[in-house]
């Protein structure tokens, strides 16, 4: 998985690695952090563009985030789309449990599908509840769900 800091800065470091020196870097700045992760998705034509945030929230000063896009060719339902980006989602904050665990930082897993049923993606709103409530992790969907609705809209 390649990924990139908002200014266009690959990451080079896996991940895990990457997470961790800056969850050192800022507690030792005496600041407090909230990770939340979430996924976005777009069509175009047989191609579905993902991003996948990881944002760091420092309280009350801001915060800062690390992207990773991917595309997949084939069509798909959007039941099937809202829960693959929830997923990817999934994936990464699974990946991550342990390491922010260990530092106290807490998380919350963020899905762009929408708590109003008058919209399509409100379709998989109890399956990706569940699956996310069910890995053990925090949930917000829209309109609480910024990591995905704000931060991983902008990079699809």
């Amino acid at each position: 998985m390649r990924w990139r800091r908002l200014n266009g800065n690959t990451i080079d470091l896996p991940i895990k690695e990457a997470v961790k020196k800056s969850i050192v870097k800022e507690q030792n700045l005496g600041n407090k952090l909230k990770v939340c992760i979430g996924s976005d998705s777009l069509v175009r034509g047989k191609v579905v563009e993902f991003a996948t945030v990881i944002v760091f929230l420092r309280e009350k000063k801001g915060g800062f985030m690390f992207i990773h896009n991917e595309k997949v060719v084939r069509e798909m339902s959007v039941k099937e789309r809202m829960i693959l980006e929830v997923s990817k989602s999934v994936e990464v904050a699974y990946s991550l449990c342990d390491l922010l665990d260990e530092y106290d930082v807490e998380l919350e897993v963020h899905a762009d599908i929408n708590t109003d049923p008058n919209f399509k993606s409100n379709v998989a709103l109890k399956e990706a509840m569940g699956y996310i409530l069910s890995m053990g992790f925090v949930f917000k969907a829209k309109p609480d769900a910024f990591a995905s609705s704000s931060c991983a809209d902008k990079f699809v």
